[in-house]
């Protein structure tokens, strides 16, 4: 007699990579109530109502893509479903969204209270994959709303825009406080940093079982620096395009306001910092002297796929406009000898959809000034970093850790990140083998284009799935959205 099945289904065959684990397994996982219930070589199949075969392709955990902009270009509702399909492709299956009051998003200022509760009304029953937010305390009223985004929403990490009081989104700009949507008498600037650091420092008294969790990052350039070389590159003939773009935003003040924000942190005692999306060496190099001048701040650095696959020479020039800019490729280099040398902490997309219409001037497509900031990327993150990164050595645990586990442990997402006994069934199988072309033509994202097109990767994304659900498999997103809002931080089930 065969046994009754017990588990809900096995993936069999598959070369399990775990991030703290160098050795690559063939085994097969058993699957029950979307948790991994059972890891071993040879689970007999009648134990389960399901068996799906792995190939032996690698099986990465599912990617947490811990920096993402869903709904800054679009309505939030339609941006979630297709950029999250987008996500799927990628072997995504955790989506972490930076969000704020004022100018795009919700188009609104006021109070989290009323804000927050609109944006997961959005976005349930919209997500592709699991999600959380990250929250930007804009106005001074947000940093009393701290705790109770934190006690009601499970909202554990926090961002400041460094350069948002004294210069725009794309380019120069008087009018922050109609952007940010404060009053006119409010600031946005290192006071008001202070006192958001002062508030989550509170935070963390009040709750010193989520310590670990709890953290503030930021966007790290200054924007005094910023608005004078604009200036002084804009009236510049012989600097153009993407090589323009980083002039104007140059490196050194990325590394100054790492050194103010540090110093901040260490004033306030805000222990836990994220530094994000850092671009270039300078910006890496002040990382890494903050991280020995103030060894009790528990720094954390983060790198984009977008900053390690593309420089200021990429033909894909309006495409590739973000902040902080794509910089020369003797930054590109140094970024990934940072994370050979284990000092970036994770890598992301920084996926901001911006559709072709919006991101070009229709006057002066070609113009980098008018171009609108920022693209689509979550698809490409695994792909992208297993190719350049094997190349130079990586390893897959690496990968792994980069990509699953540290964002997992440092957001408070403490079923995701490994595949373990207990955790959540978020799998993702990859073709070391397969090389392909990267084609906008080809991704779910509403965008149109990517600055990654004509780029060629080797290692492709066959198979996603999200709590033991199959969600992408062969080029195909199946399903209706099933993401779960996730509230942080979350509790291993026992």
């Amino acid at each position: 007699m065969s046994e009754t099945p017990v588990l809900d289904q096995i993936i069999k065959n598959v070369r399990v990579v775990r991030p703290h684990q160098d050795a690559i397994e063939l085994l097969d996982l058993g699957i029950k109530d979307g948790k991994f219930a059972q890891i071993a070589p040879n689970i007999s199949p009648d134990t389960a109502k399901a068996v799906f075969d792995g190939k032996n392709l690698l099986g990465f955990p599912g990617v947490v893509d811990a920096h993402m902009h869903v709904g800054i270009y679009q309505p939030l509702d339609k941006d979630a479903v297709t950029e999250t399909k987008a996500a799927a492709m990628g072997g995504v299956t955790t989506s972490l969204n930076y969000i704020r009051t004022g100018q795009y998003y919700l188009n609104k200022g006021g109070s989290y209270r009323d804000f927050f509760p609109e944006v997961l009304a959005l976005s349930a029953g919209n997500f592709f994959v699991d999600y959380s937010y990250h929250i930007a305390p804009i106005a001074s009223q947000h940093i009393d709303e701290i705790p109770l985004l934190f006690e009601e929403h499970g909202v554990s990490s926090f961002k400041i825009f460094m350069f948002y009081g004294g210069y725009g989104l794309h380019g120069l700009s008087d009018q922050q406080n109609l952007f940010l949507m404060i009053n006119k008498e409010e600031r946005y600037d290192f006071a008001h940093f202070e006192f958001i650091m002062r508030g989550l420092t509170r935070l963390m008294a009040e709750h010193p079982e989520a310590r670990d969790t709890i953290s503030l990052s930021l966007h790290c350039e200054v924007a005094e620096i910023l608005n004078a070389y604009t200036k002084i590159v804009e009236t510049d003939s012989s600097l153009s395009g993407l090589k323009a773009y980083s002039a104007a935003r140059p490196p050194h003040s990325e590394g100054l306001a790492i050194c103010i924000a540090s110093y901040l942190a260490h004033e306030t005692n805000c222990v836990n910092i994220n530094l994000l999306h850092l671009s270039s060496r300078k910006a890496m190099e002040a990382a890494l002297t903050m991280q020995t001048a103030f060894p009790h701040i528990n720094f954390r650095r983060e790198v984009t796929v977008g900053h390690l696959l593309l420089d200021v020479d990429t033909p894909n020039t309006i495409w590739a406009k973000v902040n902080p800019p794509i910089r020369p490729r003797a930054d590109v280099e140094y970024l990934w000898q940072a994370v050979l040398n284990h000092q970036v902490d994770w890598i992301v997309s920084d996926h901001a959809c911006c559709s072709a219409e919006q991101k070009r001037s229709a006057k002066n497509p070609n113009n980098i000034w008018l171009a609108k900031s920022g693209f689509g990327g979550t698809e490409y993150l695994l792909s992208g970093v297993f190719s350049e990164g094997s190349k130079r050595g990586m390893s897959y645990n690496h990968i792994a850790k980069l990509l699953s586990w540290n964002p997992s442990r440092r957001f408070g997402l403490l079923e995701k990140g490994d595949i373990a006994i207990g955790y959540d069934a978020d799998l993702v199988l990859l073709d070391p083998n397969e090389t392909f072309v990267v084609r906008a033509a080809e991704s779910e994202s509403q965008q149109g284009y990517t600055p990654f097109e004509g780029v060629e990767l080797t290692g492709r994304v066959k198979s996603t799935f999200l709590r033991g659900n199959l969600i992408y498999n062969n080029g195909k997103v199946l399903g209706s959205p099933i993401g779960r809002y996730l509230k942080r931080p979350s509790r291993m089930s026992t």
